[in-house]
């Protein structure tokens, strides 16, 4: 009689593993196929549409004194390809931070503008022009930066100390509180100038149109460094989600890791801001679809919350370039009618889940 021979049973759970592990490797694949198909097309799409074989030449070939070459040059390298790269930089970092925000507040349906980062810039913006008469983004966009790193440590200074300081309810109560002061002060500033309010306006609507490379290549920077910081506490944050009992208990130092954990939401959230305009939903929406893909593992989360945050983005604008043409939709208002739905889907399958 023929002996049997099968897996040993602990070789079952590292099978399962490496198998998940392939899945989720592949997903990344996925979506940065996804990401390079979607840079293409922004590249093409606009009020003038363009062949592969044209933005080719817009971006590779030398200069030429044929006036349409010229033209095509001048759309893709100077419009298209900086709202390109802009909305990968600034999509990455809000789908990032949104990931980072729900695990450090423990919050499902926490957002970046929970820091205050999104009213911060702002009130930055409006008091700049207010005060210094400035009207092109290349001026106030470091004001906004600076209003945005501000009020996140405004915030985070007020939730560290009294009673139940760091805690994530704490943050919360100071989010939301330096969250509507400034707002009340924006519209003061803003009622007061009309310079001041037709600048808002603008800005408030959200785009990564009009940014240029000499504005966006410091922003990838701060960027960049957000992201190291946030590669740094993944380890840690997949204690925190299990509650700082636990994470104490495994020798997490819960007040290090959710202080580098806000910082790091702060220069992702900030910068991308500061460049764009406040931007709802999209931490939001891309936090909890990467986590539907990868399970609770913030290891993998995270970057796929920064994939699918630039692919977003990117798809938004696009959208809104096609659906109103010859003139354009914002990206921020395109992602705000997809985030709306999304946001009160949450809450009810939430409430029904509880009932």
């Amino acid at each position: 009689m023929s002996a049997v021979t099968e897996n040993p049973p602990a070789s079952r759970p590292e099978a399962r593993t490496s198998a998940a592990r392939r899945r989720r490797l592949a997903g990344l694949g996925l979506l940065v196929a996804v990401l390079a198909a979607a840079g293409a097309a922004s590249l093409a799409v606009g009020a003038r549409a363009l062949s592969p074989g044209e933005v080719w030449d817009g971006l590779f070939a030398a200069p030429d004194s044929d006036q349409r070459l010229s033209e095509i040059r001048l759309i893709v390298r100077t419009v298209r390809a900086p709202r390109t790269v802009l909305a990968v930089v600034a999509g990455a970092a809000l789908g990032v931070a949104g990931a980072l925000i729900q695990g450090c507040t423990r919050n499902p349906i926490a957002d970046t503008g929970l820091l205050g980062v999104n009213s911060g810039a702002s009130f930055a913006v409006v008091s700049a022009v207010s005060v210094f008469g400035f009207t092109s983004p290349f001026q106030y966009v470091w004001f906004a930066f600076l209003g945005a790193g501000l009020a996140g440590g405004v915030v985070f200074g007020l939730a560290s100390i009294g009673r139940g300081a760091g805690s994530p309810l704490t943050l919360a109560l100071a989010g939301q509180g330096v969250t509507v002061f400034l707002a009340a002060m924006t519209t003061a500033v803003a009622l007061s100038d009309r310079q001041s309010l037709n600048a808002l306006r603008f800005w408030n609507a959200g785009s990564v149109a009009g940014v240029k490379f000499p504005v966006i290549w410091p922003v990838a920077g701060f960027v960049a460094v957000g992201l190291v910081l946030a590669l740094t506490t993944l380890p840690a944050l997949n204690l925190l989600s299990l509650g700082d009992d636990v994470a104490q208990a495994a020798g997490v130092n819960t007040t290090v890791s959710r202080t580098v954990g806000i910082v790091a939401v702060t220069l992702l959230a900030g910068a991308a801001t500061a460049a764009c305009g406040p931007i709802a939903f999209l931490g939001l929406m891309v936090a909890h679809v990467a986590r539907y893909l990868t399970g609770p593992d913030y290891r993998w989360l995270v970057p796929y919350a920064g994939l699918l945050g630039a692919a977003v983005l990117m798809a938004c604008d696009i959208a809104g370039r096609l659906v109103a043409r010859p003139g354009e939709l914002d990206a921020g208002i395109v992602v705000a009618l997809l985030g709306a739905p999304f946001l009160a889907a949450l809450v009810w399958r939430g409430k029904l889940r509880n009932a």
